[in-house]
């Protein structure tokens, strides 16, 4: 028996007998409701009405699901997207084979929304905290960032975790004893755990975070918090990404012999935070 490799075969989720709970949604919807009890207590620190809190929750969540989506089209599946526009707003993909919802719409068959980019999601939340920050806060967009980060590396956290739950975005081969076998899959050989690699290194960022915020002044100048978020993430994420399996056809497009698209969309988003952090910013 070898004790240095996991065999993972988890259930879907909770089962209620008439309902399954996914493990995924399950550490999604925890993303959000335990980030919405912290920063709540940023809000009160900060004495910011925590009303304002609901009306945050609808800008992060509608930007963070359409920044993810269109992140996917954009960046990594263009060259299908381009010819096919309709399944970019539609859960549907075209299948002359299949006939969806009892015969109405025959020819395409309901996938649901697949496909999701953490690089637009970045995207899409800053520019809706733009909107955010000027109409509810009046405040500047950096003052707004630098609190939502800190929850935003708990989140992704969490949605790791889904991943591992799902046995999706794992790593490669370990080609030793060592690893996770995730045979809900199909799997048969040891592979890099890369979910929990990137869950427990943003679980630290989030820690570093939060102490740097309640600790220390540096939340005073603004946009440090932010440029120390995107410093840590995207770097985690530039180096596991070394680990990692390509999940999807057309993902292991690897550019300059060794980098992959993700990667290099990691790279500005580490220098944007190396200039927040370096420079001579304004104060709260």
């Amino acid at each position: 028996m070898n004790f240095l490799s996991v065999v993972w075969d988890p259930s879907l989720g909770i089962d209620l007998g008439f309902f399954v709970i996914r493990w995924y949604s399950l550490m999604f919807v925890l993303a959000f409701v335990v980030g919405l009890r912290l920063m709540k207590k940023i809000y009160i620190e900060d004495q910011i009405d925590v009303k304002k809190l609901d009306t945050l929750f609808i800008y992060v969540f509608v930007s963070m699901l359409l920044g993810m989506r269109l992140g996917d089209v954009f960046f990594y599946s263009w060259d299908y997207y381009q010819n096919h526009l309709l399944e970019i707003i539609l859960p549907f993909k075209q299948n002359p084979d299949e006939t969806a919802l009892f015969g109405l719409l025959e020819g395409w068959e309901f996938t649901g929304y697949t496909g999701f980019a953490s690089h637009g999601a970045t995207i899409g939340i800053i520019i809706a905290m733009y909107f955010y920050s000027k109409k509810h806060l009046q405040k500047s967009i950096l003052f707004i960032l630098d609190r939502l980060v800190i929850m935003s590396a708990l989140g992704a956290f969490f949605v790791r975790l889904g991943n591992f739950f799902n046995s999706e975005i794992f790593g490669k081969a370990t080609n030793s004893d060592f690893g996770v076998i995730f045979k809900a899959v199909g799997e048969t050989v040891p592979r890099h755990p890369t979910q929990l690699y990137e869950a427990f290194s943003y679980l630290i960022l989030f820690v570093i975070l939060w102490r740097v915020y309640w600790k220390t002044d540096k939340k005073l100048k603004e946009g440090y918090l932010f440029g120390l978020f995107m410093i840590g993430l995207w770097s985690l994420r530039f180096f596991i990404e070394f680990l990692k399996e390509a999940q999807v056809e057309g993902r292991e497009d690897w550019v300059f012999n060794s980098l992959n698209t993700g990667q290099i969309l990691s790279i500005p988003m580490v220098l944007i935070g190396v200039w927040f952090v370096v420079r001579k910013g304004n104060t709260n």
